[in-house]
This record gives structure tokens, C-alpha cells and sequence, in this order.
């Protein structure tokens, strides 16, 4: 990043510690597209990628004064973000669809289908995911968390989260299997 461009996110930053509503709604804007495709990568739907995106604006204009300069404010965000949408997950979780194991597939993709997708495939096949594999996935494959946190932050056990991270790689090769074959 250059120095122009941290200055003016300091100025932002500075501006939104202030609450003036310019650089809250500039701030917004310049974000809202990064914050509403981790929404989209842990929700099953853009409706409830929008509650996370709403949920996360309002910690960050809460909580932007405690903001460590010395970090990355991408990353602050998006670890704000992802803590969004993990409690919007909590908040469902009683309502999630349990996958039972005989559904899985035990086909293997052929490697060349793999080396077709692009990233719009990726997000839709894990969109196809249910709720609590496709979050187990992201915050393990994606955001590299180990399973003792997976089982902090979600409440689950930690034997669960390899298992359901085990089940989302498995549905995941039937479906590109059943998508790009």
C-alpha cells in the first residue's frame, strides 16, 4: 500500500473515530464488496450475507477506535467480518440441515475437472454446501484455523469439526463430479 493511500485511510479511520457520517458512508462503500463476499462464503443465502455485512459495520463504527494502527485494517476487518458471521451461524445453529453420512459420495473427481474451475465455480459449489459444512471448510481450508478454534469458536467438538470438514470435502468431489463432468 502506498503512503498516499494510508494516509487517506488514516483520514478515514480518523473520521469514523469522530463519527462524522461522510467517512462512516465512504467507508462502507469502499468495503462493502469484500465484506459481503465473506458474508457470501460462510451464508447460505444473500439475504443472510446481508445481515452479516450490517452486523459488521456496526462493530466496526463501535469498536474503530481500538483499531491497532500497526495492523492491517483489511484484516481487522475481515476478521470481524468472519466473527459476524460465525455468530450469525450460532444463532441458527438449531435450525441447520444435518447431513447424514450416506449421502456422501465416494466417487473422485478426475483431476482435469479440478483444473477447470475458476472461482465463481468454487464459491457455487460450496454455496451448495449445508450451513455448518461449508463453515467448518471456509474457517479451516480458507482462513486456516485449527480445529481446537473451530470447536471454540462454534461450539462444537473438535472431533466434530474433523468431521464435518471431512464431509465437506467429500460432498464437495461429488459435486464437481456431478457439475463439470
Amino acid at each position: 500500500m502506498g503512503k498516499d493511500t494510508k494516509d487517506e485511510e488514516t483520514k478515514l479511520i480518523s473520521g469514523c473515530i469522530s463519527k462524522i457520517g461522510k467517512d462512516q458512508e465512504r467507508l462502507y462503500k469502499k468495503y462493502y464488496g469484500y465484506v459481503m463476499a465473506i458474508g457470501m462464503a460462510y451464508c447460505t443465502n444473500k439475504d443472510i450475507a446481508r445481515e452479516v455485512v450490517d452486523d459488521t459495520f456496526i462493530k466496526i463504527f463501535d469498536s474503530i477506535e481500538s483499531f491497532d494502527h500497526k495492523q492491517s485494517f483489511k484484516g481487522w476487518i475481515r476478521k470481524i467480518a468472519i466473527n459476524c458471521a460465525i455468530d450469525e451461524f450460532r444463532r441458527n445453529k438449531k435450525h441447520l440441515y444435518h447431513l447424514d453420512v450416506s449421502d456422501c459420495s465416494r466417487d473422485l473427481p478426475a483431476v482435469e475437472l479440478l483444473d477447470n474451475l475458476d472461482i465463481d465455480d468454487i464459491y457455487q459449489l460450496l454455496g451448495e454446501l449445508p450451513e455448518m459444512l461449508r463453515t467448518v471448510f471456509n474457517l479451516y481450508e480458507i482462513e486456516g484455523y485449527d480445529h481446537k478454534e473451530i470447536s471454540e469458536l462454534m461450539g462444537i467438538g473438535e472431533s466434530s469439526s474433523r468431521t464435518y470438514l471431512a464431509r465437506a470435502k467429500e460432498r464437495l468431489r461429488g459435486l464437481v463430479t456431478r457439475h463439470f463432468k
